[in-house]
């Protein structure tokens, strides 16, 4: 008698702007960053759940002694006890995005499971981080999910999809030799269909100047429709950033749907360049494109720039004409190379399947 192969189901993942159960924070705790800041970053996480709460559940990867002091930053931020749950996940950073797992759907009956890629922080650039890349393992068992794992190393702030099978991402970080130097171009192309039953992978080059990350597309490129994205441009020739973004926003003219419909590119300013004095990032990667959906809302980093700011958030209240989209200083994330996006992953609903 020979054994049965069990195939692996088929999955999707969905859009960001899909029905939402949760968003992941991993609670920041380290007081050896953020330039001695650390109370006041707490202080602007609870911000950042605060934003989240009303339309999705705020769950929290932190060590247990940690708990009593997060439940306290939410709550004095208004976050009511019964719309966050803290997990005895301890992280070493606070980059959710990128340790976190990417929650995916069983395509036969639309429940979830998660995606565990394996994690490096960036190309080995910030050790320690073996408690990052034990989150979603953790996660799942919390939460009682499947996981799916992958011997690639992938952070999901390098991957944007419009959840119909269409995927984003950079060669600087994908193609670079600090993650997967054995992988070939069409073995990480096949590895992301596995794991995330994406049909087409679409390349760009480079990312923004001061970007810790090699270039992760969620600072310049997403989706606001199955057919529309929004792309950060720079018209400044002098800027640092002019050359990537203007090869990028090339290419997306070739950019299509699966079924051969063009995806419409809407520009996005960049804000004014925010940097700092005797620090290790001489330009600060802050952008506008670095946002969380959250089912009827939207919450956009911004930099005290007020035209700027204004003109960025008109153009995405634009893009999401039934969505409340709010603003929410970053100045004090992106000191350490990201913003709203980077500290977030969001946890779909199970998708309901009619007999």
């Amino acid at each position: 008698m020979t054994n049965a192969v069990t195939k692996e189901p088929d999955v999707r993942w969905p859009a960001e702007w899909e029905p939402q159960e949760a968003v992941w924070l991993s609670w920041p705790h380290r007081r050896d960053l953020w330039q001695g800041g650390l109370d006041e970053l707490q202080r602007i996480y609870g911000l950042v759940a605060a934003s989240i709460a009303p339309h999705a559940q705020v769950r929290v990867n932190a060590a247990e002694a940690l708990h009593p002091v997060i439940r306290q930053v939410l709550q004095e931020a208004g976050v009511e006890e019964e719309h966050f749950r803290l997990f005895n996940h301890p992280a070493n950073d606070v980059w959710c995005r990128d340790h976190g797992p990417v929650f995916v759907q069983d395509v036969s009956d639309g429940s979830l499971m998660l995606a565990d890629w394996q994690f490096n922080a960036w190309g080995g650039k910030f050790a320690p981080w073996d408690l990052d890349d034990g989150i979603p393992s953790l996660i799942g068992s919390s939460l009682g999910l499947p996981v799916r794992s992958s011997r690639m190393i992938l952070e999901g702030g390098a991957i944007e999809g419009n959840g119909d099978g269409l995927l984003v991402t950079t060669e600087a970080v994908l193609l670079n030799p600090n993650r997967n130097p054995d992988w070939s171009r069409a073995e990480i192309e096949a590895e992301l269909r596995r794991m995330l039953g994406v049909h087409t992978i679409f390349w760009l080059g480079s990312g923004i100047e001061g970007d810790d990350t090699d270039g992760h597309i969620d600072d310049m490129v997403r989706f606001v429709a199955r057919d529309a994205a929004v792309s950060i441009v720079e018209p400044d020739s002098s800027s640092p950033h002019y050359r990537a973004l203007a090869e990028n926003n090339e290419r997306l003219q070739d950019l299509r749907c699966l079924d051969g419909s063009r995806v419409e590119i809407v520009p996005l300013p960049m804000p004014d360049p925010l940097r700092m004095e005797d620090w290790r990032l001489e330009q600060l990667p802050a952008s506008y494109a670095n946002f969380l959906i959250v089912n009827d809302a939207v919450v956009v980093p911004v930099f005290n720039q007020p035209r700027n700011d204004d003109r960025a958030l008109g153009i995405l209240r634009e893009c999401f004409s039934g969505k409340q989209v709010v603003g929410l200083d970053a100045r004090k994330l992106v000191l350490e190379g990201g913003a709203i996006h980077c500290i977030t992953q969001q946890q779909p609903k199970p998708r309901k399947e009619v007999p």
